[in-house]
């Protein structure tokens, strides 16, 4: 791995752009950083928003599958969220590429050549109209702990982006959670479908918010976030925000978390769990979970099909 060497004059910048950001300041699209900050903030945003366009993927499947046309309406309002989140985390990536002479369209091939990544929790399989309830109200809702952790990020562009993500994903969770609730209210077959889809997705949400800590050849992804004022908190600290907000919700519907060693302990002020298993992330995180081939492919035959719409307007974006 090779070493970016600073001269003297990088070294009175960088220590002046930490200073700055110690402070509080924010850094805007234009202002100097150091490489490896903007490597970070590249890599981060650029993941996040191929996120939001990944993961309306597999709620756009349950759509023409909703059960009334109001769930059917308030679905497709959802998905239209999310791709417009994906849209204005692109522009905010854009910024940050452009010295490299690269646009939103390089981003859309790397993501097509394995090189950028989308979140884990995207490449899971949905089987039921369960399923798209959770994802709106528990995965949303672990995206939402994340985003706030990032509301005061030392990048303004990104930190203003995320204000008007994280107040629309607030709705997508109260909309997630009424389809829960009213499974859990429902009949016996409406009940043991929510709770067969709260067994399947268990794992996924403690793996959310990635490993505690992973084995690198140098700072972890979450080390540098931290350095950078980027996030305040960890991976760690995230599951146990999650855990203490959404066990007593999920218990208070009837539901049975798939975890018997579950417990919180008073005296460390932890929740106690079984860890879910991390060589499926990394499996996942190399584009081989249940539905990571798949959810490739349908993104890129949208892209390809959709070229002649960019052509026509002269436009080189990712609709």
């Amino acid at each position: 791995m090779s070493v970016q060497i600073m001269d003297l004059s990088d070294q009175a910048k960088h220590q002046e752009f930490m200073e700055r950001i110690e402070s509080g300041e924010k850094i805007e699209a234009d202002d100097w950083m150091p490489h490896e900050y903007r490597q970070v903030l590249i890599k981060l945003i650029s993941m996040h928003g191929i996120s939001e366009i990944m993961g309306a993927l597999p709620e756009k499947e349950w759509t023409p599958k909703a059960p009334t046309l109001y769930r059917k309406l308030g679905i497709m309002a959802k998905v239209q969220d999310e791709m417009g989140h994906g849209q204005l985390l692109l522009r905010v990536a854009e910024d940050l590429i452009k010295p490299y002479g690269k646009t939103r369209e390089d981003l859309m091939e790397d993501l097509f050549q394995g090189k950028l990544k989308f979140h884990n929790v995207f490449h899971w399989k949905t089987k039921s109209w369960a399923d798209a309830g959770l994802i709106g109200w528990l995965v949303d809702g672990a995206a939402i702990i994340t985003q706030t952790n990032m509301l005061d990020a030392s990048y303004a562009p990104y930190a203003r982006a995320l204000k008007r993500i994280a107040a629309e994903e607030v709705f997508h969770a109260q909309h997630g959670e009424a389809i829960s609730v009213a499974l859990a209210q429902g009949t016996m077959e409406q009940k043991e479908m929510l709770q067969d889809a709260l067994n399947r997705w268990w794992p996924a949400l403690l793996m959310f918010f990635g490993p505690p800590t992973m084995e690198t050849t140098g700072a972890s992804k979450q080390e540098l976030t931290i350095k950078y004022k980027i996030r305040k908190n960890t991976n760690e600290d995230l599951r146990q925000f999650y855990l203490t907000k959404y066990v007593p919700r999920i218990i208070g519907i009837g539901l049975t978390i798939p975890d018997e060693n579950l417990r919180y302990d008073e005296k460390k002020e932890e929740w106690i769990y079984k860890q879910p298993d991390w060589n499926e992330f990394l499996k996942i995180i190399r584009n081989e979970g249940p539905m990571s081939k798949e959810r490739l492919r349908i993104r890129k035959l949208s892209y390809e099909n959709n070229a002649w719409v960019r052509k026509a307007l002269g436009l080189n974006n990712t609709n």
